[in-house]
């Protein structure tokens, strides 16, 4: 009887052990997998993956099934992550289902091994800087695919159109170029492949998607793009073809015909143009000369009465063109230009644009700014249109609204409020110091999300053609309540690009230095660079009383690659706990603005919703950008 009793017992021993040992092992190897890529990445201090801790119930962003023998779940969104993944770490988890790395600093290229990790449905990795080119195997199971805002360069794999599952694919600002695949995928219901370099002809397949599916891919074509145009075979003839030899001398003659008769027409072309550019000198000339002979060009001297008061603008101003002061409707100012010249003025700066001032009206009744333009490029008929624009568009509470404005041949003025808490720019370099009260994290955001939204407007209500042009922290105003207001708008159409003194570009982006041409993309990095010098507290452009110049966009990615990230922020609001995060977010936002290649780059609206997901609402347990496909919450 107990020999029967021993064997029963060591029956059961060694069943318990044949059923348990492969489930510890598989957890002890996922254990080891994700201690592999924490070790060989850097991160903060929310990361507590610790050997001597259970992986299931105590590791951060970790979930494992129901039994908890494996790892199912990985989610460390925008929590600093910063360096490459190694081969045989996150790939080793065989029982991964959902992978969400996104918005970090994770760079080089992709493991092949996580997309084709045979479990996996949901892998989100935007907003990283991922390089190389994509993977080529993948998991069949996979449900979304998001390595959007990252460096992704090559063509689209083929075996995409093998995921007959894949209800998501986001490929959108990397640098993929060649022809799109034809993916007939029947369960893919967003798509999304803008601002890359890809080129040919969108596949039939693929032609159901939206215009934005595919925007910002130039060498792109056909529906729902422009169409795209083939050379037309020639048409059949009855006719025998011609000898080669002499089709070839027929054609022969032909060009050397041609020729003759194009270099004719085109010298007696270049004859008539200079001819009439030589008479349009003449006249010119001969009515400046009498213009000066005749004094019309003088500016009047100001009548006695006038003298003691200063005139550091409208010095221009004839008697003849007063009270032409326009203002634009619902504005409650009532002096008119005579009241304007006879104010006190104080200069507050002075930039490419020209001077701004400050005048007090009305014995310090009233006080406003105007600003005396310079190197005006257009006549009285363009400016007023833009003025039109300028008025229209600014009706929004995150834009510097134009109140009024005054055209003469000899003087451009424009009126605006007075905001005596001054400029983003005097808050940021101006405050500090151990009295000082410098901006805290809180407060940057608002200000960043405001003028965000400002410079969206702008874009959006003017059309695509509609732009800043000088979008820098000067020309952020803040409201009482340091609500930013975006100033300056509407004047890079009319006045004359300023020369570059240095190849340090500032606010600039490269394309708009070397084409001297500006683009609403070329707002997106000046925007980008404001929020850089937001996050460091370093200055992009030389003012006066600061002799520190930083080429921000240069000097952060040299940091970041440099895996001395902590080392790019401020040091004002470091001081401040639980905002690591946030930061780290935020710039990745920044450099996502200051891409080299512009159509990388993110719209406006784009950067708003950017924004606004690094501060969303606070609730108790807030749902992931991913919700619609898991049921997993963000840590």
């Amino acid at each position: 009887m107990k020999l029967h009793s021993s064997i029963a017992a060591l029956s059961s021993l060694f069943f318990t052990i044949s059923v348990f040992s492969p489930v510890l092992a598989d957890l002890k190897s996922d254990r080891q997998a994700l201690l592999n890529f924490s070790a060989s990445i850097i991160h903060t201090k929310r990361l507590n993956w610790n050997a001597s801790t259970p992986v299931c119930s105590s590791w951060i962003g970790v979930t494992c099934n129901a039994k908890g023998t494996r790892v199912v779940s990985i989610r460390l969104p925008g929590i600093g992550l910063a360096g490459s993944i190694p081969a045989n770490s996150i790939g080793k988890l065989h029982a991964l289902r959902d992978l969400s790395l996104r918005s970090n600093l994770l760079n080089g290229n992709l493991p092949s091994d996580i997309p084709s990790i045979p479990s996996l449905q949901f892998l989100y990795l935007q907003r990283n800087n991922f390089s190389g080119e994509l993977p080529s195997t993948f998991s069949h199971k996979l449900v979304v695919f998001d390595l959007s805002s990252n460096s992704i360069s090559g063509n689209i794999p083929t075996t995409i159109q093998n995921l007959t599952r894949l209800a998501k694919l986001k490929l959108q600002n990397n640098s993929i170029s060649g022809a799109i695949p034809n993916l007939n995928l029947p369960r893919l219901k967003l798509l999304n492949l803008s601002y890359n370099n890809l080129n040919g002809s969108i596949p039939n397949s693929l032609q159901k998607y939206p215009y934005s599916s595919f925007v910002g891919n130039s060498l792109l074509c056909g529906p729902p793009l422009n169409p795209c145009y083939t050379t037309p075979s020639p048409s059949p003839t009855a006719f025998p073809a011609s000898s080669p030899t002499i089709v070839q001398n027929q054609n022969a003659k032909r060009k050397r015909k041609l020729g003759v008769d194009s270099i004719i027409a085109l010298a007696i072309g270049i004859s008539a143009v200079l001819f009439l550019f030589a008479l349009v000198m003449f006249i010119c000339c001969l009515k400046k000369r009498r213009a000066k002979g005749s004094g019309v060009l003088k500016v009047k001297a100001p009548s006695s009465e006038k003298a003691e008061k200063p005139k550091d603008f409208g010095s221009g101003v004839h008697d003849a063109e007063k009270n032409k002061l326009f203002f634009f409707p619902g504005c409650s100012y009532s002096f008119d230009l005579e009241d304007l010249l006879r104010a006190s003025a104080e200069i507050l700066g002075k930039g490419n644009n020209g001077t701004t001032y400050k005048a007090v009206l009305d014995e310090g009744s009233t006080t406003v700014v105007v600003k005396r333009l310079k190197e005006i490029l257009v006549g009285k008929k363009e400016f007023e249109q833009q003025m039109e624009i300028v008025g229209r568009v600014g009706q929004h509470q995150n834009v510097a609204p134009l109140r009024a404005y005054y055209y003469s041949k000899d003087e451009k003025l424009l009126v605006y409020n007075y905001m005596p808490v001054g400029s983003l720019f005097t808050r940021l370099h101006g405050f500090r110091g151990a009295e000082s009260t410098p901006l805290n994290w809180d407060l940057r955001v608002k200000i960043s999300l405001g003028a965000a939204k400002g410079i969206a407007h702008i874009h959006s209500e003017g059309g695509p053609k509609c732009i800043h042009g000088n979008i820098k922290s000067s020309n952020v105003l803040l409201s009482q309540d340091l609500e930013a207001c975006i100033t300056d708008f509407g004047l890079a159409q009319i006045v004359n690009f300023p020369p570059i003194i240095s190849r340090i570009l500032g606010y600039r982006a490269p394309e708009a230095i070397d084409t001297r041409k500006l683009t609403q993309k070329s707002d997106v990095y000046s925007f980008g660079v404001l929020l850089l010098e937001m996050l460091t507290g370093k200055i992009p452009i030389r003012y006066p009383g600061h002799n520190e110049v930083v080429d921000l966009p240069r000097w952060v990615r040299s940091v970041v690659r440099e895996e001395w990230t902590s080392e790019v922020f401020d040091v004002e609001i470091l001081r401040q706990t639980y905002v690591e995060e946030e930061m780290v977010q935020m710039l990745q936002i920044a450099l996502a603005c200051v891409s080299k290649v512009p159509d990388s780059r993110p719209n406006m609206e784009e950067v708003v919703k950017m924004i606004e997901d690094v501060r969303p609402p606070q609730t108790k347990t807030r749902p992931s950008s991913e919700s619609d496909y898991s049921n997993v919450q963000t840590p």
